[in-house]
């Protein structure tokens, strides 16, 4: 059966808009395996308001005395940047997709930019520049949950992971105690 003739099947849109419902629809098929749903719902939770990052980047703090400023300001950045992008989501007001069903509550209905995204970028560029390996991959991770929760379309997370990154780019003289 086509999907002219598929009373299921989604509308073909096209361009950008018919390619975030795609791509968004193919991950949240992932989340069908309980494994992958798992992980998802794990990570999604940890990124909550930037908690994961929050935490990591007060625990270098404590860990790495010699460079516990630099850690608090790239701590004060990652939480800058999940401000920045609630605002802008507030201004953009985009719905969350409705065509696949989340594996999560979502503590608002926007999702443009995606604000998990938008923390774990800036986390991944002020921590990464100190050091902590491990923080860009679990960033990643975070990004893709949203995907397979089907709570974001890949461009909110795009448009999140690029305000944060530059978020905290813009602040690394700042954050390295180098003027701002």
């Amino acid at each position: 059966m086509d999907d002219l003739h598929d009373p299921h099947a989604l509308p073909r849109t096209r361009g950008l808009h018919g390619m975030d419902h795609r791509i968004v629809s193919a991950f949240r098929a992932c989340g069908a395996d309980p494994r992958v749903a798992g992980a998802a719902r794990v990570l999604s939770r940890a990124g909550e308001h930037g908690a994961v990052w929050l935490a990591a980047g007060l625990a270098g703090a404590v860990v790495d005395r010699p460079r516990r400023g630099a850690w608090l300001r790239g701590t004060a950045l990652t939480a800058g940047a999940h401000v920045a992008g609630s605002v802008v989501k507030r201004v953009v007001r985009r719905p969350r997709p409705a065509h696949v069903e989340p594996l999560v509550d979502t503590v608002g209905r926007h999702s443009f930019p995606s604000s998990h995204a938008t923390s774990a970028a800036a986390a991944a560029v002020a921590f990464g520049a100190l050091g902590a390996r491990a923080v860009p991959p679990l960033a990643a991770a975070v990004c893709v949950s949203r995907l397979v929760a089907g709570v974001h379309y890949p461009s909110d997370v795009v448009a999140g992971a690029a305000l944060g990154a530059l978020t905290a780019r813009l602040g690394a003289r700042w954050m390295t105690g180098g003027p701002a």
